[in-house]
């Protein structure tokens, strides 16, 4: 039989190891643990899965999070105040959304119609094509409302004109009605969703710009919104 010289070795393996684990200040328990008791990692949900195929459950649930109802825009020229509609649950969460995540600060008033509205919501900058190709274009459902109409300081959604049947909203272009008498004939066109509660001569200063052929403002009108309220 060979125990005599099986035995020795056996402790000398045993002295070894716990030799190493006092130079690595480690004890046998913590060692055993770390291989039975793997972490499990929190999942959160990422409000960037937002996609064109979960638009209204997306903001529908944005919305009971995020009850905000009131944003300014800075621009160079003055600050407007805005109040987003509460009846109007979609665009009023996605327009949140969007200041939250400060996809607006890259963008322009980027149309100046004479007498008639101030466009918003987009520009040349990378950063902004970056983030409209990031949340894939998606489209809003019309929120069309009897008692929302295109009044003075109106704010509503742009939209396509073609091949648009359903007349579904851009998310990230707007526009505000800056002709004294409105533009009632985009009622039930566009989805109006908020209106100016103060700002109105910085309308006024924005809509006497110089601009191009294409409506385009020769000076570019950079923009930064955050949420009030």
């Amino acid at each position: 039989m060979k125990f005599p010289v099986i035995i020795p070795f056996i402790i000398s393996l045993i002295t070894f190891y716990q030799c190493q684990l006092k130079e690595n200040n480690i004890s046998p328990a913590e060692d055993i643990i770390s291989y039975e008791m793997p972490v499990k990692k929190e999942i959160k949900k990422a409000w960037d899965s937002l996609n064109k195929n979960n638009v209204t459950s997306f903001f529908k649930e944005y919305g009971q999070q995020n009850k905000d109802t009131k944003v300014i825009i800075k621009t160079d020229y003055g600050n407007i105040k805005i109040k987003l509609y509460n009846d109007t649950p979609l665009h009023r969460a996605n327009f949140i959304f969007l200041t939250k995540i400060k996809y607006f600060n890259t963008t322009v008033f980027y149309r100046i119609a004479k007498n008639f509205v101030i466009q918003g919501g987009n520009s040349d900058n990378f950063q902004t094509v970056k983030d409209r190709y990031k949340y894939g274009n998606y489209k809003l459902p019309r929120e069309f409302r009897e008692n929302r109409k295109h009044k003075y300081g109106a704010l509503a959604a742009a939209r396509s004109w073609k091949k648009n049947p359903l007349k579904v909203s851009s998310p990230f272009e707007f526009y505000i009605v800056q002709n004294r008498n409105g533009a009632h004939h985009l009622n039930n066109e566009h989805t109006v969703f908020g209106e100016v509660i103060s700002g109105f001569s910085t309308m006024d200063k924005i809509a006497k710009l110089k601009v191009g052929v294409d409506e385009w403002p020769e000076e570019d009108v950079n923009m930064e919104v955050e949420i009030l309220d």
